[in-house]
């Protein structure tokens, strides 16, 4: 990479255009216009190669159109995502491929295939995050580095046209004390800096790094999104547990073994209407009110198998009651309660009779999660489970199917074996539903049904929120930064008897050309001219 030496002496990287050291153009050394000051005019890495296949892909990603690009497919890659639920957020224990076509039709099939369905975990979203990410680190560097080394490199004495063509610009006679006007912009906090009686006045040159400290913080934002998607930083998921059932906590299996969690019984609490205090509320909702609804649990840790299969050896850790806002907290996993089912069906008793007499041969128990493929009754009575519906409805071709493996609305297809029927009788039963294949001696008719309660809870871990908030606050930081501050800088050169003014700031040119306007009043300097209102005029 060449490079363009100045006549000052100092070697400025190829694609400079103002020397980074006495601020002399390094073309057009005689125009008239203005210097673009925009990043020093130092030498942009992306606007001064374009040659290999490195350039190219740089140059790509340092345009600000395309980082404007990415953030505009991400929002509506999000809002995209919001028209369906998430798939965290479907009923549980239902299949996603299905239930999108079935409850959204063609939309909701073309939202799932596209995966929208888990946008935030899906590959290509995760890519555009990086791609944005990248973005920013090119950016910063691409614009960041040069800029450093030009405000780093800067010389209090500049050249004659690189004062002549700022946009603030004036000309007085040197009758006027230097130490009255270093005196007035010391009170205005100006960093004084002398060469030669010539003088740099410069503050808040912190303030040009605010767009850099934005890239940064958002930069770690994104590092704390993407870190939700490795394994151990991150679990949010829903556990629905039964009284007297014993399950593992999901999200929370590690080198170190896994929390399980039995849940005792579940308890709703209601407002009473007799309450005074409460009764005419509650007599114009006309429904029962929650008052409080917890699960009281006993949590449990294992330690890892060291046998494949074998069962885990339980340690008990704390028994408690989980409330709404009241979560159990436990390492760095939390346990909310967000919902119930009361008297879901667990078990249904079923009894083998003979038809023309009414008499039992056996009842059987069937576990509606877990049931048996055959049940031996006795004496040569037997019944084999064919079919099993959880949830029975009729498909599109009046095919019997489940809508998912939640037994609330429980179907069966029977085979009955008895000494007089030794091939076996078929036999459709659910609730208020026995359909017979002929013209069967015997039938299963309904004994009884088991109902318990269900809770479900939220399990959540999040070991990126701190590096989320530290990533927000930087960021908030850098907008305050190159917000509410300028970086404004002032030059007095002594040439020929007469004092050379110029001033420059980064933005906000009426506050300088006030602030100007105070100096010159308070030292008597001349108040610089607008040449922009000149060059328009």
């Amino acid at each position: 990479m060449k490079t363009i030496q100045c006549e000052c002496g100092h070697k400025n990287p190829f694609g400079t255009e103002i020397c980074e050291s006495c601020g002399k153009p390094l073309s057009n050394e005689n125009s008239r216009e203005l210097i673009n000051m925009r990043y020093e005019g130092s030498a942009i890495r992306s606007q001064t190669y374009n040659k290999t296949f490195i350039d190219k892909i740089w140059n790509f990603f340092s345009s600000v159109k395309v980082g404007i690009g990415i953030i505009i497919v991400i929002l509506i890659a999000a809002a995209i995502g919001t028209i369906f639920p998430q798939e965290m957020y479907i009923p549980p224990n239902v299949d996603p491929t299905t239930y999108y076509k079935q409850e959204y039709g063609t939309p909701g099939q073309i939202f799932y295939l596209l995966g929208f369905h888990n946008l935030y975990g899906s590959w290509w979203f995760l890519l555009l995050l990086a791609a944005l990410g990248i973005s920013l680190i090119i950016v910063s560097i691409d614009r960041g580095v040069p800029l450093y080394r030009a405000l780093k490199h800067q010389r209090v004495t500049r050249h004659e046209s690189f004062m002549k063509r700022q946009r603030l610009f004036a000309v007085s006679d040197h009758g006027i004390s230097l130490e009255q006007v270093k005196k007035v912009l010391s009170g205005k906090r100006y960093r004084i800096k002398e060469d030669n009686g010539n003088i740099l006045a410069e503050k808040n040159r912190f303030s040009r790094w605010g767009p850099y400290v934005n890239h940064t913080g958002l930069i770690i934002f994104l590092i704390g999104a993407m870190l939700r998607f490795f394994p151990g930083m991150y679990t949010d998921q829903t556990l629905w547990i039964r009284e007297g059932e014993t399950t593992a906590v999901p999200g929370t299996k590690t080198d170190e073994g896994q929390y399980y969690l039995k849940n005792h019984k579940f308890v709703m609490e209601l407002y009473n209407k007799k309450d005074k205090q409460f009764s005419n509320a509650l007599n114009q909702v006309g429904n029962e009110v929650p008052k409080n609804y917890q699960s009281n649990i006993t949590l449990y840790h294992a330690n890892p198998a060291q046998v494949v299969g074998a069962d885990p050896e339980l340690k008990k850790v704390k028994d408690a009651k989980i409330k709404v806002n009241e979560p159990l907290t436990f390492g760095d996993y939390a346990l909310y309660q967000v919902d119930f089912k009361l008297n879901e069906f667990h078990r249904m008793n079923l009894k083998l009779e003979k038809k023309s007499t009414g008499k039992s041969f056996g009842e059987i128990k069937i576990n509606l999660f877990n049931p048996k493929s055959a049940y031996d009754l006795g004496n040569g009575y037997k019944v084999k489970m064919v079919e099993y519906f959880p949830n029975f409805k009729l498909d599109e071709d009046g095919q019997p199917t489940t809508e998912n493996s939640v037994p609330d609305n429980p179907a069966f297809v029977f085979k009955m074996f008895t000494p007089e029927t030794p091939k076996g009788e078929t036999a459709f039963i659910g609730i208020r539903k026995n359909v017979e294949a002929g013209n069967n001696k015997y039938k299963m008719t309904f004994s009884g049904l088991g109902t318990k309660n269900v809770s479900a809870l939220t399990v959540k871990k999040d070991r990126t929120l701190p590096i989320i908030i530290v990533g927000g606050i930087i960021f908030m930081l850098g907008v305050v930064q190159g917000l509410y501050w300028n970086h404004r800088r002032i030059w007095i050169q002594q040439k020929n008897g007469q004092l050379w003014i110029a001033a420059h700031t980064n933005k906000n040119w009426f506050g300088l050309k006030k602030e100007m306007q105070a100096i010159s009043e308070e030292s008597g300097l001349v108040m610089p001219v607008d040449q922009s209102d000149e060059k328009s005029a």
